[in-house]
């Protein structure tokens, strides 16, 4: 089915709820976001809500609000990252972010990043759209291919077209039949794809040396596309930027963390990640495997680092998958 045409998601009758209700909602599913009405106090018409199916997050996101903020605060709030596949199902939608401005019509997609700032423009008409969550590190760390946020696809694009199949085919998948795994790796593969790097957002990250949020902007993307790779440290990524070790160091601790503890974190998450994964597979990875993966070298420290961020042990997201136990 045309997923511009599906009844659940399209289309249907929506209903006014309290504001401080759908903020509530839109937290809860993507995080760290700031709604603003048009009047004060006023009601949302149009709802925030989850979609799990296929192994896969969505969020359903409607309403005719003013505009949707996500700021530098919101953005280190958060303990998860991902990349936002968002497909325009209904209205207009404004997308400033990664200081690039693109207008979503209706069938048009971007790809929008947890990690970086983002506001979402309504001017109080009505808007409706779906989200993919993708998870962050196991997009670029699995990639050998360059990929761009912040460029939209138009309606009419055949990469859009394919998205939007992939995501009907998906969105009628049960996540334990046999296809399911296949088919959230084809997903993560053709949103590669389809926002293949024109070149233009890579020129313009090598002259991102004016101030520290600029250079940490670049540092996180470089992160993420090495990050298993042995070499990773604070002296490789200082010696990419051409700048000094202590220039980066100082950088980092504007933000009251180290780079050190930037890449272990970015590395546990990729790792449990792959642990979610592990019950479907045939011939499946040992914990310990999927740890040395990750550009881990000391198991005991990979355990003892894995309880500290997500107060539960790697054992228990093979036993429990992604409902473990206080699960972040």
């Amino acid at each position: 089915m045309e997923l511009l045409q599906n009844q659940s998601l399209v289309q249907r009758e929506w209903a006014t709820i309290p504001y401080d209700e759908w903020a509530d909602d839109l937290r809860g599913i993507c995080g760290n976001f700031n709604p603003h009405t048009m009047k004060r106090g006023d009601s949302v018409f149009g709802k925030a809500s989850r979609i799990d199916v296929c192994g896969m997050e969505f969020a359903h996101v409607s309403n005719d609000l003013d505009y949707v903020h996500r700021g530098w605060d919101d953005v280190r709030r958060d303990a998860n990252e991902h990349l936002f596949l968002i497909l325009q199902l209904e209205g207009v939608c404004g997308v400033e972010h990664s200081g690039q401005q693109n207008v979503l019509d209706v069938g048009e997609c971007i790809l929008v990043d947890s990690t970086r700032p983002t506001t979402f423009y309504f001017g109080g008409r009505f808007s409706n759209h779906l989200s993919l969550h993708l998870p962050r590190q196991l997009m670029y760390s699995e990639s050998k291919v360059d990929f761009d946020v912040a460029r939209k696809l138009f309606a009419d694009d055949p990469m859009a077209l394919m998205l939007r199949a992939l995501i009907a085919k998906i969105m009628s998948t049960p996540e334990n039949e046999t296809a399911s795994p296949h088919l959230r790796q084809l997903m993560f593969n053709a949103t590669r794809q389809a926002f293949l790097s024109t070149g233009t957002q890579a020129g313009s990250l090598h002259s991102l040396h004016d101030s520290a949020t600029k250079r940490l902007q670049m540092v996180d993307v470089l992160i993420d596309r090495h990050l298993t790779e042995s070499d990773l440290s604070a002296k490789w990524l200082a010696t990419r930027l051409g700048i000094s070790i202590r220039t980066l160091q100082q950088d980092f601790q504007g933000m009251g963390v180290t780079c050190t503890t930037v890449i272990r974190d970015k590395r546990l998450r990729f790792a449990r990640e792959k642990i979610e994964q592990l019950k479907e597979q045939r011939n499946a990875k040992t914990i310990a495997e999927v740890a040395y993966s990750a550009g881990f070298n000391d198991i005991s420290y990979f355990n003892r680092s894995f309880k500290d961020l997500f107060d539960c042990a790697p054992t228990d997201i093979l036993r429990f998958g992604a409902g473990a136990p206080n699960a972040v």
